[in-house]
């Protein structure tokens, strides 16, 4: 698999921060991450027999939560430049009720090595920010996407309340790097980063239109805590 430096750096900082992912999520997003993905997959369309695919896996959070959805004869693909955070995942996996409906790989999501029109949905949470090229990620997503089928992007946004935001600056600024240091073994520079691509990612209308632009026929947007989160629901 052939990747620019820029995702050989991403890729070394999750497979370093892998063991302490699951806990760090919980304490940076207060436990609201989880709340956020079930509202998300409630207002999800899970088509008998689907074949769905989760981007940027991770530890395969996501990707449990879809198999459960689905119905029994669906399946549920979960992919991840990561080696360390699908190892990770992997064991959750093995001690679930879904092993048999998930399979786990390693792969670019800006090439995915799968045929075009393979899948009914494609979601990807909180991983779109971290690609070198979001527009060549989300014109794969388009590409393996069946027509009808859903895309579905759960990532942290930045609110344009003028009394919210500097608050929310501050927290992921400086707050959410500590956190890293106090909670995660001293990475402070990991977590710094992660902040940095919050700050600097387009914003929820411009990813809207993005997607419009890539050929997608239909966009919903959602918004959670205040803009911190955001939702788009897009159909092929």
């Amino acid at each position: 698999m052939t990747q620019s430096p820029k995702n050989t750096d991403v890729q070394a900082l999750f497979n370093k921060i892998a063991p302490e992912y699951d806990k760090m999520n919980n304490i940076i997003s207060l436990g609201t991450h989880k709340l956020w993905r079930q509202k998300v997959m409630a207002k999800m369309s899970f088509p008998v027999g689907a074949q769905i695919i989760d981007l940027a896996t991770g530890t395969a959070d996501w990707a449990l939560a879809l198999a459960e959805k689905s119905n029994e004869t669906s399946h549920v693909t979960g992919l991840d430049f990561s080696e360390e955070m699908l190892a990770v995942g992997q064991k959750k996996v093995d001690v679930s009720d879904y092993s048999d409906k998930i399979t786990l790989i390693q792969g670019d999501a800006m090439a995915l090595p799968f045929d075009d029109a393979s899948f009914d949905i494609v979601t990807i949470g909180f991983g779109l920010r971290n690609l070198p090229d979001p527009v060549m990620g989300l014109k794969e997503m388009y590409r393996v996407l069946k027509p009808g089928g859903q895309l579905v992007i759960l990532e942290t946004s930045q609110p344009d309340n003028p009394i919210v935001k500097p608050f929310w600056q501050f927290y992921f600024g400086t707050v959410m790097p500590v956190f890293g240091r106090v909670f995660a073994k001293g990475k402070y520079q990991e977590y710094k980063y992660l902040d940095e691509t919050t700050e600097q990612f387009m914003d929820y209308m411009t990813l809207g239109k993005q997607l419009l632009k890539i050929g997608f026929a239909t966009v919903k947007i959602s918004r959670f805590n205040l803009g911190a989160a955001a939702v788009h629901y897009a159909v092929k």
